[in-house]
């Protein structure tokens, strides 16, 4: 059965301040919430003329400012080439090169920014790549949805570009992908251009706003409505989806002004369920999440669960349960990283699997890239997400912070 889905986008008070929030809410509960600043952009996803400042050869990176006093951290051994700004230059990257490098991960945890040469330009199905690479396709699409798109993409594969094919392109016409892979190709090809006549530290290309970018990551047939009670928020999202040729009846503007969306979908609660330690479960169970510098732990307790069923089977169900709030709380807190989970020890060797892949399935519905890795010897399991942006607790810190001084 398909879940109901709705973009809530509205104002809210964090800490004296005035944030924007996007919700993702599907069948009635927040699973993710995004706060934007109204008075600053982040550079997430943005292109700069960088200039390298220095090469730590010992740890295969080098260090990369991308405007005054914004230091990056760039991966030698990534695979795209470098594109220099001075078309003379080739080879390995000196001290003083100047080259076009995107804001791949913000900085995390007082970690610098990372950046990357493989530039990308998302669009509503494709994401075109600067380096060269066989067709990507979302794990998301079935074997006979792949083929159909690749009997398309085939013939119009770029030579000096890689792609990967968005779940939106399911049902995607050949013009409609054909359109649109020129449209990104043209992108690609006016940031190589426009970085020749720039200076150093220039802003070549600006991503989304970022509650756009929540907007764009979300597949679109699951997306039933888009609703705000912001009247500039609204114009822009109309915009956006005249501009992708969506559906403009998604979206609706909320007039109630004694009832605010934040007040209706009770986001002050989700912050607070967000920056907790204990999450309870409807069985009575709960959650235990602590994050660390180093990884994530969540610990799983039967708490207040009662059932006549023998135990190994009551501990199924419990773990079966926790799974699901689990993946939901990972994308709702935005954790990432190393990430290990004590469940309750399971004896059989099916339940064993059944539960790593029940995980796996709700890790899926993240358009962040979670991965089940093992379940060790201790019957701890181990999770990756992929790290992009600050945790929501590590957001409200800093608000926190900014607020005090």
């Amino acid at each position: 059965m398909r879940k109901l889905s709705k973009l809530i986008l509205t104002p809210m008070d964090i800490s004296g301040r005035k944030r924007l929030a996007a919700a993702l809410v599907q069948d009635g509960r927040v699973c993710q919430l995004d706060l934007c600043r109204f008075e600053h952009k982040n550079i997430l996803g943005n292109i700069y003329v960088g200039k390298v400042k220095n090469i730590a050869e010992n740890i295969r990176a080098a260090f990369i400012e991308i405007a005054d006093g914004i230091m990056c951290y760039y991966s030698m051994d990534e695979k795209a080439v470098p594109i220099y700004t001075n078309r003379k230059k080739n080879g390995k990257l000196k001290p003083g090169d100047e080259l076009l490098v995107q804001v791949c991960r913000e900085p995390i945890r007082g970690k610098l920014p990372c950046v990357t040469c493989d530039l990308n330009f998302s669009g509503r199905y494709l994401v075109v790549t600067a380096l060269k690479a066989v067709p990507g396709f979302s794990g998301k699409l079935n074997a006979e949805e792949k083929k159909r798109l690749k009997e398309i993409l085939s013939p119009i594969l770029p030579d000096d570009a890689g792609i990967i094919v968005r779940t939106n392109s399911r049902n995607a016409s050949e013009e409609e992908l054909q359109s649109e892979l020129e449209w990104l190709m043209k992108c690609l090809h006016q940031v190589k251009e426009k970085a020749l006549t720039r200076t150093c530290f220039s802003l070549i290309h600006e991503n989304l706003p970022e509650y756009l970018q929540v907007l764009q990551n979300v597949y679109e047939q699951d997306l039933d409505e888009i609703v705000t009670d912001d009247r500039e928020l609204c114009d822009q999202v109309s915009r956006y989806l005249e501009y992708y040729g969506m559906p403009a009846d998604k979206l609706r503007f909320y007039e109630d002004k004694l009832l605010p969306l934040s007040r209706l979908y009770s986001l002050e609660s989700v912050l607070k369920e967000a920056v907790s330690e204990k999450v309870w479960l409807k069985s009575g169970a709960f959650l235990v999440i602590q994050q660390t510098e180093a990884f994530v732990s969540v610990d799983v307790n039967t708490g207040k669960y009662t059932s006549k069923k023998d135990s190994q089977e009551t501990f199924r169900k419990i773990n079966l349960e926790a799974a699901k709030e689990i993946a939901r709380q990972l994308r709702l807190r935005n954790l990432s990283g190393m990430i290990l989970i004590d469940f309750i020890n399971l004896k059989e060797q099916k339940d064993k699997d059944e539960l790593l892949q029940a995980l796996q399935r709700y890790l899926n519905q993240d358009p962040v890239k979670g991965n089940v890795v093992d379940i060790t010897k201790l019957n701890i399991v181990e999770v990756t997400r992929k790290k992009i942006r600050k945790s929501l607790a590590e957001e409200l810190r800093e608000e926190y912070q900014e607020s005090v001084r």
